[in-house]
């Protein structure tokens, strides 16, 4: 099973080479990296072609014309990679808040499973120690205002380390997306459950960025609570399916 490993960058040129070197130096043999620059200031898409040189057939560079957004950049990201074959589509930050190392366990969890997501609110996750109590509040609280609203059953709704079956990524409707925040991750995660995805959550400690500028924003956190109920109210003919779906075979035969 080959992995495409998707990563958005925004001005991550002090991350993206160490980040590189750490997920070829994982133990899964065949992994591919696609790069998706938003145009950055810095010269991470610069930096992203001169490693891309540096390792031919296995890093691959997608460069937009400017700060298009994360959702657009994921969609893009993931286009690519259903074209070029790809077995399985991994998602994450460029920033290390997503421990490398844990791909390893998404590839092994993915054996049974349509989704293998990194979740910090699973026994053994947590999130950055040093967060105060307030930012560790408002990060939970998002989580469970999701589920609550979506009816998931995935405590961790909101994360972006994710790794997708072939299968999965293709059966959802890419081009109905139009979360281009955090609440891109959410709007994946419900189209996934109503398609019937299966999911597996694997323990991850999520730390903050260590190199860098956070992009989280408080525009983007209003976006995210207004784009909840939003997705309620587009996709209630997928919700009204799945339902339809769910009482035919719990019906007597």
């Amino acid at each position: 099973m080959n992995i495409t490993v998707v990563i958005p960058t925004y001005n991550e040129a002090e991350n993206l080479p160490k980040l590189v070197s750490a997920l070829f130096a994982l133990p899964l043999e065949d992994l591919r990296l696609l790069v998706v620059d938003d145009n950055s200031p810095d010269g991470t898409g610069q930096m992203a072609d001169e490693l891309a040189a540096a390792r031919p057939g296995r890093m691959t560079v997608i460069h937009r014309a400017g700060k298009l957004g994360l959702g657009t950049a994921y969609v893009a990201g993931f286009r690519r990679a259903l074209d070029d074959g790809a077995d399985a589509v991994a998602q994450m930050d460029a920033d290390f808040s997503h421990p490398p190392e844990k791909l390893v366990e998404l590839f092994q969890a993915l054996q049974s499973c349509d989704v293998a997501l990194g979740s910090r609110y699973v026994p053994g996750g947590s999130v950055d120690r040093q967060w105060p109590l307030w930012r560790k509040g408002l990060s939970a609280w998002g989580n469970f205002y999701a589920r609550t609203i979506l009816g998931l059953k995935v405590h961790d709704v909101t994360g972006g380390f994710r790794l997708w079956r072939r299968e999965a990524l293709s059966e959802l409707p890419l081009e109905r997306i139009r979360s281009n925040g955090y609440s891109f991750q959410v709007e994946m995660l419900y189209l996934a459950h109503l398609s019937g995805c299966c999911f597996i959550e694997v323990p991850i400690y999520f730390a903050d960025r260590r190199w860098g500028q956070s992009k989280m924003s408080f525009r983007i956190q209003r976006e995210a609570a207004i784009r909840v109920w939003q997705l309620l109210f587009e996709y209630r003919h997928l919700k009204q399916k799945r339902e339809r779906r769910h009482s035919s075979t719990l019906r007597p035969k």
